[in-house]
């Protein structure tokens, strides 16, 4: 296990997200194109796994914990703008969120 200092967790921008939209991607099986709101109006698109596991409507309207500076990436021709974050439980992502409610954007410290 690699050791991270503090300066640099302190560079990463970890927000409790919402997910609006969630869609499946053409000819893809495993992942799914969903639209967050990462707070102060503000949306992203985030390509997330597990498509064979979850169904688009398990995701909108739900929040999740999010990393929203990660550098964009293009998976299967989309732009993804950050990664909600999970535990892999032998291959089935189990998406971190939390129990009571709270706003999308609060940051995650």
């Amino acid at each position: 296990m690699d050791i991270v200092s503090y300066e640099d967790f302190k560079k990463l921008d970890i927000r409790l997200v919402s997910a609006v939209k969630a869609e499946p991607i053409a000819e893809k099986t495993r992942i799914l194109k969903l639209t967050v709101d990462i707070g102060a109006g503000e949306t992203r698109v985030m390509i997330a796994g597990g498509a064979e596991f979850y169904k688009p409507e398990d995701f909108v309207g739900k929040k999740f914990v999010a990393l929203v500076n990660l550098a964009p990436r293009r998976i299967s021709g989309v732009d993804s703008q950050g990664m909600l974050l999970a535990a892999d439980a032998q291959g089935k992502p189990l998406w971190l969120t939390i129990v009571e409610d709270g706003e999308a954007g609060l940051k995650i410290t």
